[in-house]
């Protein structure tokens, strides 16, 4: 009879240590699931840092290539009429969209939407541009106590880095975007092409405006610079030489 109780403590004694553990691991199952959950937040920052570049490609449903976009992004958001900047990281983007025959969509999102940029192209005639830019944004907020805050805007029925179908925009100047009275979009650089590139390469560039008038001031300055000097060295040789048969004459 002692034989068979000791067997029964035995017995009991082995479940409750291994109630113990079992209890020990849903704990520790909890605590995981628990804690474990991180909210990715874009986080701004005080002072201005050139954002890296990015090349984002989105295809039909043939596979080809219908859009091609390389471009940095850098969100401008206003708070307490200070600017505070929030670059986009390249590494986190994830490109989604569509692609039809006269309109093509191009979303860039981070984790937990943290920050998303959407442009949609438009091809009227001989000519494509993004008609609309939707911008989203969800910061960490800057100061202690502050309150969590969404800025999204939107740009709509613009012409935005237009360019003639087969060839691709290009500019190396800021293109800043006013979205909001809250928030801006400043890209730089921007090269990209939509509704048609060829074997996924870009085609011939066309230029923004700002990028020419950089490119093209200091030639047109340079050749006046030429052009005066010449007059004057012109001007000085007929002086002498006037001055020359003035001297003949006595």
């Amino acid at each position: 009879m002692e034989g068979y109780k000791s067997r029964w403590y035995l017995f009991f004694l082995a479940a409750l240590i291994s109630g113990v553990n079992l209890f020990g691991n849903n704990k520790s199952i909890v605590a995981a699931s628990s804690f474990g959950t991180h909210i990715y937040r874009p986080v701004l920052q005080p002072t201005e840092v050139l954002p890296l570049i990015g090349t984002y490609t989105m295809k039909n449903t043939e596979g080809e290539v219908c859009i091609k976009a390389s471009l940095g992004a850098q969100y401008i958001v206003i708070i307490q009429k200070k600017r505070w900047f929030f670059n986009l990281d390249p590494l986190k983007v994830l490109a989604s969209g569509s692609c039809h025959r006269d309109l093509a969509v191009l979303s860039l999102t981070i984790p937990n939407n943290g920050a998303s940029l959407q442009f949609t192209f438009k091809k009227e005639n001989n000519h494509y541009y993004v008609t609309r830019l939707l911008a989203s944004l969800i910061p960490q907020p800057v100061c202690l106590g502050c309150a969590n805050k969404t800025y999204s805007g939107l740009v709509s029925r613009s012409k935005l880095f237009a360019a003639s179908y087969g060839r691709s925009f290009t500019c190396k100047s800021a293109n800043v975007v006013l979205t909001s009275s809250e928030m801006s979009i400043n890209m730089v650089p921007v090269h990209m092409q939509a509704f048609g590139v060829p074997n996924g390469q870009y085609g011939e560039v066309e230029e923004c405006l700002a990028d020419f008038i950089k490119r093209t001031v200091p030639v047109i300055v340079l050749a006046i610079g030429v052009g005066l000097l010449m007059i004057a060295v012109v001007t000085l040789l007929l002086l002498k030489e006037h001055r020359m048969h003035g001297y003949e004459r006595f």
